[in-house]
């Protein structure tokens, strides 16, 4: 019985035989080993092609953005999990990486979609983006949807991860239709939702990104592959100086026990 859509049996990324390894056409050894750095790859892996200059130097710059940034929850479920296993390096790298989701790591995707649908509902329907970004934010807000790619509990005012890479964007003459896009929620904030929310890192590189031509399906694969780097270097010092322990302690210490007969009960 066949369950889901089914696509035709093959695969267009890698083969190997007993003197060659073919990864999207290109022989490993001979072509690739040596002559690409890991992000080329990545790229090449993704879409068949290698990278144009800008488009390696911004999927470069947004891994670099969003690899570290200290004991935030996915370090912290690695280092915990090291802790109980030491041996499961694999098991604490995925520990790390199922808590990469829609608030934190993975907003980048649902920012970029939203990125993405604002372009293209101005392009198909000829109205000016200005509009389309209004209507928009009114029914976000009518329907209380959050806002992806904005807001920071630490960096309130401004995320300087964001501000760099939209100036690097800007310095190159890449910052285009999404970027725009991005901008154009900026400006309408304020009238849309009383305030501003700073534009955060997960923000800034869709915007970047599908501006240089970055697949969007891919998007969630940016933080998933920099976190994971990241990931790998807490588990080198955990292993070293472990704190997973004492991080579960300090967790444990600020939770107070409620008594279930305390509890309100569901009158439904």
């Amino acid at each position: 019985m066949r369950i889901g859509k089914q696509g035709t049996l093959s695969s267009a990324i890698a083969t190997a035989t007993a003197d060659r390894i073919t990864v999207r056409g290109y022989d490993l050894s001979a072509d690739l080993i040596g002559n690409v750095g890991l992000t080329e790859l990545f790229y090449i892996l993704l879409t068949g092609v290698r990278p144009t200059e800008m488009q390696r130097l911004f999927i470069d710059a947004a891994l670099v953005s969003v690899a570290e940034h200290g004991l935030v929850p996915s370090v912290a479920a690695a280092r915990m999990t090291l802790a109980a296993a030491p041996d499961a390096w694999q098991g604490a790298v995925a520990a790390g990486l199922l808590g990469c989701g829609s608030v934190v790591l993975g907003s980048s995707e649902t920012a970029g979609r939203l990125f993405s649908e604002l372009v293209s509902e101005a392009a198909d329907t000829s109205s000016p983006l200005a509009e389309v970004v209004r209507n928009r934010l009114a029914a976000m807000r009518e329907t209380r949807t959050p806002l992806p790619g904005f807001g920071h509990p630490l960096h309130r005012d401004e995320d300087p991860r964001a501000t760099r890479l939209l100036a690097l964007a800007d310095r190159h003459g890449v910052a285009g239709a999404h970027v725009a896009a991005l901008r154009e929620i900026v400006t309408q904030m304020p009238a849309a939702y009383g305030r501003t929310l700073a534009v955060n890192v997960s923000g800034a590189i869709p915007a970047v990104l599908l501006d240089v031509g970055f697949p969007m399906k891919a998007m969630k694969g940016i933080p998933l592959l920099a976190r994971t780097a990241s990931l790998v270097a807490h588990l080198l010092e955990e292993a070293a100086n472990p704190i997973g322990f004492a991080m579960a302690h300090a967790g444990e210490a600020v939770i107070s026990y409620q008594d279930a007969s305390s509890q309100p009960t569901d009158a439904t």
